[in-house]
């Protein structure tokens, strides 16, 4: 069994900077794409930011130029830095990530517990 642990949320003043980390545990499995959502209150959740196997990214228009998402491998993480930070940011942050198993072979999409990242103005 996989699962997922989110950290790094907080309280941070407008244009401030937080980073955000995933740990995926467990063995026996692969990780496909991983990225980040967020949902206010009120409002759909949406995808902030994502990265494949191979290192590509894709970010919302709305994130472009302040946020970078990255992973490393080796260590099965997954972070959201976030520069620049704005009042329309603040959201409950959700890891997410595609698990493949081997034996038998499947796939598993799991999402961490979220964490909440507040901006002042």
């Amino acid at each position: 069994q996989v699962q997922l642990v989110e950290s790094g949320g907080g309280l941070v003043q407008a244009g401030g900077s937080l980073r955000l980390s995933c740990a995926a545990s467990g063995s026996m499995f692969n990780i496909n794409a991983m990225g980040w959502y967020r949902q206010a209150p009120g409002k759909q959740r949406e995808l902030v930011a994502a990265i494949t196997s191979g290192g590509s990214t894709n970010y919302a228009d709305s994130v472009k130029g302040r946020f970078t998402i990255a992973r490393d491998n080796a260590k099965n993480t997954l972070y959201l830095q976030m520069n620049s930070l704005k009042p329309e940011d603040t959201a409950v942050y959700y890891c997410n990530a595609v698990i493949v198993f081997p034996r038998p072979l499947r796939d598993q999409e799991l999402w961490g517990q979220g964490t909440l990242v507040t901006v002042s103005s």
